[in-house]
């Protein structure tokens, strides 16, 4: 282990030591509209050297990197201050589901342009009225003169702007409703029935984005899995989405909170601020210390209690932080840093932790999930 280290370490410094010096750090929450071209030159650099999809199987274009050398990369990845990934949906939520649910041509078709980097991907998950309730989906899809016509929209859709391709899921069976009737479609963005708004945050760039559906079409054979089991194939694509790059990203909120103890510093609120940045150390150390704890329970194949509650706590947490970010500048943290609306990092924290416990699973969700199916407490 300590050799794939070095050797990860190695690659990470010699590759932001020389043409992409200047992306270190870029990207990320609330900063995705950061440095685009280098980073997707970015990632064609990793997927070129070996070092994108480190899971997936050797034959799908992995490493089949075990679960403890993924999280030695993630961690190396995380203390570099590389850049954030542009193809962490494509490598971390649709390419294991290809490999899991895929055809023999879906595997070859849509694998190696993830692992090479040169096609990005999007959700098309949650609706207006379907967000924390998934099977209320209304977007529906026709199969048509061999193809899928898609119409409907979908919301909170991270990256639409820049992706290539959405797995979206949709209704194909009329009359459905919940859980049934739903398909798992690979639909090809850039055609004539899809449009993409952009929903501006508080932090006033978007991420996130509206996109509609009008008979956008894509071809009968981009189904993942049979007609109406998509939500079956759905939930195994959640499922991928709690991985080994949680200890990486704990390192980054490491680097936040010695920043924001720094700024209390600075400003004389460190005394008023004490109790609450020692509750957030603390709690910083129990979700690393969850965290391996989980990694232990998934390389055994038998994943406990301590995966349910992951997402609610470093959710919860982080918000908490983004609090303590914009109290630790005092008044001076109303402010922006420059006009018309330039914000600190901390600003920045702030504002978009507010979303953090929405996304990937509300909080009011996530404590359900885990009182009825870790629990087995009643509805």
């Amino acid at each position: 282990m300590d050799a794939f280290r070095a050797e990860a370490r190695d690659f990470l410094t010699t590759s932001l030591e020389g043409e992409f010096r200047a992306a270190r750090g870029l990207g990320g929450p609330g900063r995705e509209h950061e440095g685009f071209d280098v980073r997707l030159a970015w990632e064609r650099h990793l997927g070129a050297h070996g070092w994108t999809c480190l899971g997936w199987p050797k034959e799908h274009g992995g490493r089949d990197a075990s679960l403890e050398q993924q999280v030695v990369f993630f961690e190396e990845y995380a203390r570099a201050h590389a850049p954030h990934r542009l193809g962490h949906i494509g490598e971390g939520l649709i390419g294991p589901t290809i490999i899991d649910f895929g055809t023999d041509a879906q595997r070859a078709r849509f694998l190696p342009p993830i692992a090479r980097g040169d096609e990005l991907w999007c959700q098309g998950y949650s609706e207006p009225d379907a967000g924390s309730d998934l099977a209320n989906v209304q977007t529906k899809a026709v199969l048509r003169d061999g193809q899928w016509v898609v119409t409907g929209q979908k919301v909170w859709t991270s990256l639409a702007h820049v992706a290539d391709w959405c797995f979206a899921v949709c209704r194909t069976e009329p009359g459905s409703q919940r859980h049934k009737g739903l398909s798992y479609l690979l639909v090809p963005m850039r055609q004539d029935g899809v449009e993409v708004r952009p929903i501006i945050q508080p932090t006033g760039t978007s991420e996130f984005n509206e996109v509609f559906f009008d008979a956008a079409r894509t071809d009968a054979a981009n189904i993942v899995g049979a007609p109406g089991e998509g939500w079956r194939v759905a939930m195994a694509t959640l499922g991928y989405e709690r991985g080994a790059s949680t200890l990486g990203q704990q390192i980054g909120f490491r680097r936040e909170f010695d920043a924001v103890v720094a700024v209390a510093r600075a400003h004389g609120t460190l005394p008023a601020l004490r109790d609450r940045l020692v509750r957030s150390w603390t709690e910083l150390e129990l979700m690393r210390l969850n965290a391996l704890r989980t990694m232990r329970s998934l390389g055994a194949g038998e994943p406990g209690p301590e995966v349910a509650v992951a997402k609610l706590f470093w959710s919860e947490w982080h918000r908490r932080l983004g609090e303590i970010a914009l109290d630790a500048a005092g008044p001076a943290g109303l402010l922006a840093e420059a006009a018309p609306y330039e914000l600190s990092e901390l600003q920045r924290i702030g504002l978009f932790s507010r979303a953090d416990t929405i996304y990937a699973g509300s909080s009011e969700i996530q404590r359900n999930i885990i009182a009825e199916r870790t629990l087995g407490l009643p509805r």
